[in-house]
């Protein structure tokens, strides 16, 4: 699997509006950038508690997920351009089908793994001027993924992302999200997606949880 993502990175600055601080806002990388474990030297995010850090630290979105965005809010569907929530890879041909928790890519020089789906916050509605994107981006799982930097490297527009390793039982980020929609899951199916080698800890915590709570509660 190959792809050749268009890069963003981007500094805080005020949301238009309400003034409020966020790093939403990406322009295109035009040279070379270390990517290091909290990801592209040039980006930076506002709110560190919920973005950013050695387990988010590049943001990859399909543009096939932007072209779902764009049917649904037909209105503003010129918005939905790459980069327009706020990614560093913005790619196509590689979907959420296509990608597993634990996949291990090149970019450029550097390694990285997949290890969690991205969730969208408030701050889409607020960059869009519109209520319910943000809500029909978890819903239909389009907000992509997050990456962890295995080996840092420098990366330049044009190089490659390429993935070099899979689990031998790989989840893909469709089923992942599959799994989270369900009422009752199967426990079986909880347990492997918590024990998927590469998945972060706190969603290894997270599903443990609902799985004690499936299992007291049947």
């Amino acid at each position: 699997m190959e792809c050749f993502p268009l890069i963003f990175a981007g500094r805080v600055q005020p949301m238009p509006g309400d003034g409020r601080p966020t790093g939403m806002f990406k322009l295109p990388v035009r040279d070379r950038v270390w990517v290091g474990i909290e990801g592209l030297a040039t980006d930076a995010q506002a709110d560190r508690r919920v973005h950013g850090g050695p387990e988010k630290a590049v943001h990859q979105l399909p543009l096939e997920n932007h072209r779902r965005l764009a049917a649904a809010f037909p209105d503003i569907a010129t918005r939905f351009a790459a980069g327009a929530l706020g990614e560093n890879l913005s790619t196509e041909g590689i979907t959420d089908e296509d990608v597993a928790i634990g996949d291990v890519f090149a970019l450029g020089a550097a390694v990285i793994q997949l290890n969690q789906p991205r969730t969208p916050c408030w701050k889409i509605n607020a960059r869009h001027g519109r209520e319910g994107i943000a809500a029909h981006v978890e819903r239909e799982g389009l907000a992509g993924w997050y990456f962890r930097v295995l080996e840092p490297g420098w990366l330049s527009p044009g190089d490659a992302l390429r993935r070099i390793a899979r689990n031998p039982s790989p989840i893909s980020l469709r089923r992942f999200h599959a799994l989270r929609g369900e009422r009752r899951p199967l426990l079986e199916a909880l347990v492997q997606l918590a024990d998927t080698p590469g998945l972060t800890p706190d969603w290894q915590r997270r599903l443990r949880e609902r799985l004690d709570w499936l299992s007291q509660n049947p």
